[in-house]
């Protein structure tokens, strides 16, 4: 069964599509155990949201995926889909050309500033659907850190909190904290005797980037950065990645997230600059609501500096920062106990 409902919401024309076996009227739906399927319409734009969890208190975590070319329900694994998805609902969010996003929209229709009014416009759906008072938490992971900050600079009034789980508020100055901190673990690594020959080589690969920061340099490092964090992963400096989905196993389309990625950096990363003109680093002091820096202590794709510098800049009174010893960019990953009772303990304060 498939129900249609049209909302106008302060001038945006959305609509919200309920997938599901019965009514998703407010009245039979069980928000103790949410299982819902939502698609918002904004800008020629149709977004999947997969909502999970525990919806009793009209609490919300809208998750903002990596990337370019992430998806939502990566991130329905390990202690996010059993504790957090307990404690609060989820929100798994396709952003506007991921995944199983759909629209008919040009490549001017695709920016940070059009992505940030979607996440807007998911907000304002879930109030409407679930109730004014529903409290809603936002989180940024990686790319999704870049996109949280947009948002929240457009309308921050809707949110309770924000959960920046090492987002790259700064993705124009990636590139000159790799040129710093690659050489820094790579000598680190060297010294423990860990993996030298391939250490060895980064320090080569840094020595001969180029000083600028093109698309093409920025490239090689990022690969690299992703490259040395499986190196941490074999030599036990950081905790292995667990990515256990129970029994739900993502029904992605593989081939169509491929092509949606590829199209997707294609606009962002390529054409608009993301990794040599973006940043929101000045306009961080902007956030005033309650904030939660987490980070891995051997993140080397968001290198762990932007972690303090986030704290430092962001405006708000009750912040805090979590460093994860044991963990690379993705602590969910590689420390996910850890993660979900920081997270909730957060959300349970906030709410």
């Amino acid at each position: 069964m498939q129900k249609i409902i049209q909302n106008n919401i302060k001038g945006i024309a959305i609509a919200l599509m309920v997938l599901g076996i019965v009514s998703c009227s407010k009245d039979d739906v069980n928000l103790n155990e949410l299982d819902e399927t939502i698609f918002v319409r904004h800008k020629k734009a149709d977004m999947p949201a997969y909502i999970h969890g525990n919806a009793a208190e009209k609490v919300f975590l809208i998750i903002l995926h990596g990337g370019p070319g992430g998806n939502g329900l990566w991130y329905r694994v390990n202690s996010i889909r059993t504790e957090i998805e307990r404690n609060n609902a989820v929100v798994y969010f396709d952003q506007r050309g991921h995944n199983n996003a759909q629209g008919n929209y040009s490549e001017k229709e695709v920016s940070i500033d059009i992505m940030a009014e979607d996440v807007v416009a998911l907000a304002k759906v879930i109030k409407a659907k679930y109730g004014e008072g529903s409290k809603l938490f936002l989180m940024g992971h990686s790319w999704g850190g870049t996109l949280g900050p947009a948002t929240l600079l457009k309308n921050q009034d809707l949110f309770s909190g924000y959960i920046n789980v090492a987002g790259a508020h700064d993705p124009k100055g990636l590139y000159a904290a790799y040129r710093t901190n690659l050489p820094r673990v790579a000598n680190e690594q060297i010294a423990l005797g860990n993996t030298v020959a391939y250490w060895k080589n980064i320090l080569d690969v840094v020595q001969n980037s180029d000083a600028t920061n093109s698309l093409t340099a920025f490239s090689k490092l990022n690969i690299a950065s992703h490259q040395g964090e499986q190196k941490l992963e074999a030599d036990k400096v950081i905790n292995a990645s667990k990515a256990d989905y129970g029994d739900d196993q993502p029904s992605n389309n593989l081939s169509k997230i491929r092509w949606n990625s590829a199209q997707i950096q294609d606009m962002l990363v390529v054409e608009q600059g993301l990794f040599q003109k973006v940043t929101f680093t000045d306009s961080l002091a902007e956030i005033t609501i309650p904030s939660l820096v987490l980070w891995g202590k051997y993140d080397l794709v968001v290198p762990t500096v932007f972690a303090q510098e986030a704290f430092d800049n962001l405006g708000a009174n009750e912040k805090e920062l979590f460093i994860f010893e044991k963990s690379a960019h993705s602590p969910m990953l590689n420390e996910p106990d850890l993660f979900s009772a920081k997270v909730i303990a957060f959300i349970n304060r906030h709410k």
